[in-house]
């Protein structure tokens, strides 16, 4: 039995060894990435059982993928290897305290060929948890069957968990985004998303899209949040995370009720990765059982770690380490 299956992407990210303009980059460090994957690492690494459904192309890039979540403890017999596409790239730049530029490398990239397939040799009725994210419905085959896979997990019995997870640069217009996080929520227990990605899964009208530069990492979507909060809800979630940065998050359910959880003041070096291990400590907290309260305080407090890190889930905590971090604060 599985505590949490994760699907959808997966990358090697070149993070800059310089923080400043992107210009003046001389060096990277080399790390694993990709939304699902990060959340994949954090969870396995606080003591949940995980396993990963992404796609990783016949390179060596791929190995290193491959070798660094087998050194984690994640399970990886699911991940096919795809001749002829290639493992995913994400270039990181860090010019603190608000400019996170990143470049994706997503041509002919093998995770976004996850096929229905694949899906079908995931172990769903075994799982309490599978999580999903947004970027994984930019493209066929990947849209298909992560659609397949909360169908499948709902009708199993598992939980559903989606990152809304919004790139705008991956979606042919971003008015495709709203419409299929709609269309997907129906199938699903529980989302995740910032304030910009909830504005994005209603949006209708370009004109409240402000995308300053495609590199940086989270474009301005103007909206009502309050009012967007409730059409998600209306779709049939059993509860609705905002993830608010330094401000913690909030969970809202559709009587109309949240439950606030201040986050923890720390000295930023780079916010990449930051909701990625806010959604594992989350889903720890769910797995266990704890009410929103202590769920939201342990995502809280491993994001709060991350932000203080160079990289994602390279970086990321043990239980005992969070523990103590917020035991100390």
């Amino acid at each position: 039995m599985y505590d949490l299956i994760t699907i959808g992407r997966s990358s090697l990210d070149l993070y800059a060894l310089q923080t400043g303009a992107f210009t003046d980059i001389k060096s990277f460090a080399a790390y694993v990435g990709g939304s699902p994957t990060n959340i994949a690492v954090g969870a396995q690494r606080l003591g949940l059982k995980v396993a990963l459904l992404t796609a990783l192309g016949a390179d060596q890039v791929g190995g290193f993928v491959r070798a660094f979540l087998e050194s984690e403890g994640v399970d990886t017999q699911f991940i096919p290897t795809l001749h002829g596409k290639r493992t995913s790239a994400v270039v990181l730049g860090i010019e603190p305290p608000d400019k996170f530029p990143l470049v994706f490398y997503r041509d002919n990239c093998a995770d976004i060929e996850i096929g229905i397939d694949d899906v079908l040799r995931l172990p769903l009725a075994h799982t309490k948890f599978l999580e999903i994210c947004g970027t994984a419905l930019s493209k066929e085959p990947s849209r298909s069957a992560t659609f397949t896979a909360a169908e499948l997990a709902q009708q199993a019995g598992s939980r559903v968990v989606m990152d809304i997870d919004f790139r705008a640069d991956q979606w042919h217009d971003p008015r495709a985004f709203g419409v299929t996080v709609r269309s997907i929520l129906r199938l699903v227990n529980i989302a995740i998303g910032t304030e910009e990605e909830i504005n994005a899964a209603c949006l209708k009208d370009l004109s409240s899209l402000e995308i300053k530069d495609q590199q940086i990492s989270a474009p301005t979507v103007r909206g009502d949040l309050t009012a967007n909060i409730a059409v998600l809800l209306s779709l049939g979630l059993e509860a609705l995370v905002v993830k608010r940065g330094s401000d913690g998050a909030s969970v809202h359910f559709a009587d109309g009720s949240s439950v606030v959880v201040a986050g923890f003041p720390v000295q930023v070096l780079n916010v990449l990765g930051a909701g990625d291990a806010f959604a594992a400590g989350l889903m720890y907290g769910l797995v266990q059982g704890w009410d929103w309260q202590a769920a939201l305080r342990l995502g809280n407090g491993c994001g709060a770690m991350i932000v203080t890190k160079h990289g994602c889930c390279a970086f990321a905590p043990t239980l005992a380490e969070v523990t103590a971090f917020m035991d100390g604060r």
